[in-house]
């Protein structure tokens, strides 16, 4: 093939792409400007000249710029969205993390309410219970009060008298006995004191034999 015509194959192979896409790059101005029809090997060929190449190569190399450039564009918002899915990622886990830490902080406070609420309960119920004795203990000083008067207001001077007596005679009886108790301790302590005095006789007695 002539250096200035080129068949639909021989550019796509040059320029490293399909030969469909050689031919939809052919639209009808291109068609009646730059390409021909020959016969090769007894078969109608399309054939490009050397101007329709030279503009087929630049299509297609602003094609790739155009294309390597959405691709870049499409890369640095993919690297973009990661990141910010990345940020947004770990700002979702920091949440997470703080939230537990704020659930297992208000486990403890309800714990500890828990624990408020049974010694509240505890002593309220001590404290019922401690008015209630009072209350039982008051009733109960008002009727030994009630008891006192019912007796004081009772005249019986005979009785009174016997009881006097009987309460003397029990402390003369017992000024009695305290007054033995004391003799025999005196005599106890005396004889204490004999024996200690005796004692060396009876060791000098014996040394003597």
């Amino acid at each position: 093939m002539s250096e200035n015509l080129k068949t639909i194959k021989e550019l796509a192979d040059e320029l490293g792409v399909s030969k469909q896409t050689i031919r939809n790059k052919i639209d009808k101005d291109f068609r009646e400007k730059f390409v021909q029809t020959i016969k090769i090997k007894g078969n109608n060929t399309l054939v490009i000249n050397n101007a329709g190449y030279s503009l087929l190569k630049k299509a297609l190399q602003n094609d790739t710029a155009q294309t390597a450039k959405a691709l870049q564009n499409d890369t640095a918002q993919t690297a973009k969205t990661l990141q910010n899915d990345t940020a947004q990622t770990k700002l979702i886990c920091f949440l997470e993390e703080q939230l537990d830490k704020k659930e297992q902080q208000l486990s403890v406070k309800d714990k500890q309410l828990e624990n408020k609420d049974t010694q509240i309960s505890q002593m309220q119920n001590l404290l019922d219970q401690q008015q209630r004795l009072a209350l039982q203990d008051k009733k109960l000083l008002e009727e030994y009060k009630a008891e006192i008067n019912d007796l004081k207001a009772l005249k019986m001077p005979p009785e009174e008298t016997e009881f006097k007596h009987l309460d003397n005679q029990y402390k003369d009886e017992v000024n009695a006995l305290k007054e033995k108790l004391e003799n025999l301790q005196e005599q106890i302590k005396d004889q204490k004191r004999i024996e200690e005095q005796e004692k060396p006789r009876k060791w000098w007695g014996l040394w003597r034999k």
